[in-house]
């Protein structure tokens, strides 16, 4: 769970980290073993862009109950 800007900032650049290994990997890969790969990455991000959606949908004065 976010609870700060920047626990999001940080959250932001994990994610943009991970998609940057994604498009690498989608090159360098094996083309049998890129599913089982990507498919932990894939995992990871949804996790963390779900936790960046509901920090991002909660008002900042909700932050403090």
């Amino acid at each position: 769970m976010i609870h700060s800007d920047q626990e999001l900032q940080a959250s932001q650049d994990r994610i943009a980290y991970f998609q940057r290994l994604l498009t690498q990997l989608r090159v360098t890969a094996r083309p049998d073993e890129f599913p089982a790969v990507a498919s932990g990455y894939r995992s990871e991000l949804e996790r963390m862009q779900t936790e960046v959606l509901d920090y991002l949908t909660r008002h900042v004065l909700a932050e403090a109950s």
